[in-house]
């Protein structure tokens, strides 16, 4: 190991220390709150990366794989799932407006055999589990070479051909972003599953304008709206008419989810780095002026809840540097929204990766004190019992169970005491509150003056008790992660 690495490895372990002193829960007369930290893990469709792992899987396999990812999550006390739903103008959901994916049967416009609603079928699964799912959608890639087969006869493509432009020479199509029925559709699309689906979360990732290797290094081919823009008046040069269309969007986008449901929230995870030199001394891909992706921006105006800049980066990378980098959007973030950082566990490998791993998990958690998360790209590098990865987690980086930290600016309600009544050597509960929607329970009881913690599934309605348990207290977790009063029944120790 070089001196500069075992430095950095030093200092992370060094701060691992302090993190786990903060998150572990003291023994004092009032109730300790839970550890709070988002811990997600993104899982990609598109080209059959995560799931499903090929096309024309029978819905059951299909079915199998979804569930042993989820109950690896929560194996790995992590608590929730970005699950892409539309790679491309398509869709792994029963829709109106968009194609059955190819993903799922190997042929677009095709439902999975015997029919059923894939997203759903996760949501259900995930929240059975307590795991939160957030929605990813992909709002202007329209077909990628990966794609088995041709677009089908309801895809966008050929019912509104004049939307999209063909990018190169390998298969790519990109909705034009400049056009206003382009924001339309992926608004109308959004908001359906909004609309339709209990999730928890909209996520967007870095593919905006396209990255210049997928039209092969030409700019852009807009020409046809660009002349229009000039034609109507238009005042702005090219890259910033570019920019304030996709501001637009994302703006329309946020506001539309929180005026439908305000506790859904809307994260953006972008290229890590939003221009070079910023901060001083980072170099790299200009999202800024190549993805026409004004991040700093979204996340200024609070246009976002949650942001996940994909630092891809070694810790000890200078250029690109995964703390340096982390600080400096932290420190855009002047609406108080969540910054977690996507973390690139796809390029970790072995135990150098699983340091790395840990270095950079105990750095979000000593910078984003109050508010620490991470999102690993991508789920399948978590799968298995010899993963290293995995059991870097499970050692003690995500020993204990987590809530994902609350969101107070989407003003949501504390949910009511709930009703808690002795049941054997457990307790029974259910919300205090008709109306309330109970997303987690915390479940905490007393041995010995300590007190110890689980979150539970909204769904669950008991909990089983613990050998020389004296006091139990239960408290409802509602919408944007509100937490209301404890309910506390005296157990007779057993």
């Amino acid at each position: 190991m070089s001196p500069s690495i075992r430095a950095v490895v030093i200092v992370a372990l060094g701060l691992w220390v302090v993190s786990c002193r903060t998150l572990t829960p003291s023994s004092t007369p009032s109730l300790p709150e839970p550890i709070r930290e988002f811990r997600a893990a993104w899982v990609a469709t598109v080209s059959n990366i995560d799931w499903p792992s090929k096309p024309g899987l029978s819905a059951e396999e299909q079915q199998a794989e979804a569930v042993a990812m989820l109950d690896r999550l929560v194996e790995l006390n992590m608590n929730a799932v970005v699950l892409q739903v539309r790679p491309h103008c398509d869709a792994l959901y029963e829709s109106t407006l968009e194609p059955w994916s190819a993903y799922l049967s190997g042929e677009e416009g095709t439902p999975p055999a015997p029919a059923y609603d894939p997203l759903a079928f996760w949501i259900d699964r995930a929240h059975a589990r307590g795991l939160e799912l957030h929605a990813w959608f992909n709002p202007y890639r329209a077909a990628h070479p990966g794609r088995p087969g041709p677009p089908a006869a309801s895809s966008i493509l050929l019912r509104r051909p004049e939307l999209a432009v063909t990018l190169g020479t390998r298969g790519y199509r990109w909705l034009d972003p400049a056009l206003a029925d382009v924001q339309e559709h992926s608004l109308a699309v959004v908001m359906d599953v909004v609309e339709r689906y209990d999730i928890d979360g909209v996520h967007f990732d870095d593919y905006f304008y396209p990255y210049a290797s997928y039209h092969e290094g030409k700019d852009f081919p807009d020409d046809a709206s660009w002349e229009a823009y000039e034609a109507g008046g238009g005042s702005l040069d090219r890259g910033d008419w570019r920019r304030a269309a996709v501001n637009s969007f994302v703006e329309a986008v946020y506001r539309g989810i929180k005026a439908r449901k305000p506790w859904v929230e809307f994260g953006i995870s972008p290229f890590g780095i939003w221009r070079p030199d910023h901060p001083q001394g980072i170099s790299g891909l200009d999202q800024y002026a190549a993805l026409y992706a004004d991040a700093k921006k979204w996340l200024e105006e609070g246009w976002v809840d949650y942001f996940t800049p994909q630092l891809y980066w070694p810790i000890a990378k200078a250029a690109q540097s995964f703390p340096r980098l982390l600080r400096w959007w932290g420190d855009q973030n002047r609406a108080g929204r969540h910054v977690w950082p996507g973390i690139a566990i796809s390029r970790m490998e072995g135990k150098a990766g699983a340091t790395e791993l840990a270095g950079e998990i105990l750095i979000e958690r000593a910078m984003l004190d109050g508010s620490p998360g991470v999102c690993f790209f991508s789920m399948r590098h978590l799968m298995g019992e010899d993963s290293i990865l995995g059991a870097r987690l499970q050692e003690g980086l995500f020993a204990e169970p987590a809530l994902i930290p609350s969101s107070p600016w989407l003003g949501a309600g504390l949910p009511a005491r709930p009703d808690v009544t002795a049941a054997g050597v457990g307790v029974s509960f259910r919300s205090g509150r008709p109306t309330d929607a109970v997303r987690h329970w915390i479940v905490q009881w007393k041995i010995d003056e300590r007190w110890h913690t689980t979150i539970l599934p909204g769904a669950a309605k008991r909990w089983a008790g613990a050998p020389h348990a004296t006091s139990v207290a239960v408290r409802a977790v509602g919408h944007s992660r509100t937490v209301g009063p404890a309910a506390v029944l005296a157990l007779k120790g057993t």
